[in-house]
């Protein structure tokens, strides 16, 4: 079948571009780079034409509240439109797990609203909602940074690997909607401070973590288990400490997403995905 990847130039949308090529699937990686663009609506009708689904794992370039808004807004009424009138049967949206209990900020907001888009389309579809990826590791740390101290509040996380939630987009874009929401997360849950911890450790990044009860996450207070998802949340493999095995001696984005986690673009500020 033919697959749309609106984002395919991103980190999960790169990634699961190649996953779904390799399963035999005709797949398009749809950005602004390769002429479509979901908020002008250029290049979506020939992206459209013969796909059976879209997945928009997009993001917006600008952070701020009416900014992001607006962006998810728009691109989301532009695909569901253009969707619409090519006849394809199933869009799925990467999300983030927690977004209802994360209004706080403009960027949650802003996927709310994208989500409630969705719902209220005529076209099948499903949500998926992941937690923050440990890719964004260091991003959370930088901008929790007050001098030399990381400083995070007591809040526990269950992260997961980029590779993981392309994986786990791809199962659900070439199975059936769902018509509702599914989250995916990491097999382990660890206390933000100690992740954030652990992550710079390997990077030898000589920062000081500091767990503060007051400390917010990207502006927003958080309970224990704000940023965890539920008990049926679909798990990924791999373990934080293989993951930075492999990855330490890479070189690591710095701004993270939304849970998300939210996946995974050109993002000023703010949380996953």
């Amino acid at each position: 079948m033919k697959v749309v990847v609106i984002g395919g130039s991103g980190l999960i949308g790169s990634k699961l571009v190649t996953k779904l090529r390799e399963q035999g699937h005709e797949t398009v990686a749809a950005s602004p780079s390769s002429g479509v663009n979901t908020v002008t609506g250029e290049g979506l009708a020939e992206a459209l034409k013969g796909a059976s689904v879209v997945v928009d794992v997009t993001n917006s370039p600008s952070w701020e509240d009416a900014a992001v808004l607006k962006f998810f807004e728009t691109s989301t009424r532009n695909q569901l439109a253009y969707e619409s009138a090519a006849g394809v049967g199933y869009h799925i949206a990467l999300s983030g797990v927690g977004t209802e209990r994360l209004l706080a900020t403009g960027f949650f907001r802003a996927k709310m609203a994208q989500e409630n888009l969705i719902k209220g389309s005529s076209i099948p579809y499903s949500i998926i909602r992941a937690t923050q990826f440990f890719e964004f590791v260091k991003g959370i740390a930088d901008f929790s940074t007050d001098g030399n101290k990381v400083r995070l509040p007591l809040a526990l996380i269950q992260p997961m690997a980029a590779e993981d939630v392309a994986s786990a987009v791809g199962r659900i874009a070439t199975g059936s909607p769902v018509n509702g929401t599914v989250e995916v997360g990491g097999p382990e849950q660890f206390r933000l401070d100690e992740l954030v911890r652990r992550g710079l450790a390997a990077y030898k990044d000589p920062r000081e973590v500091v767990a503060d009860p007051h400390a917010r996450y990207y502006g927003v207070e958080l309970s224990e288990r704000t940023l965890l998802p539920g008990g049926d949340a679909r798990l990924g493999e791999t373990r934080f400490d293989d993951w930075l095995s492999r990855s330490a001696s890479q070189t690591q984005p710095t701004k993270p997403l939304t849970t998300g986690a939210a996946a995974a673009s050109n993002q000023a500020k703010g949380p996953q995905r």
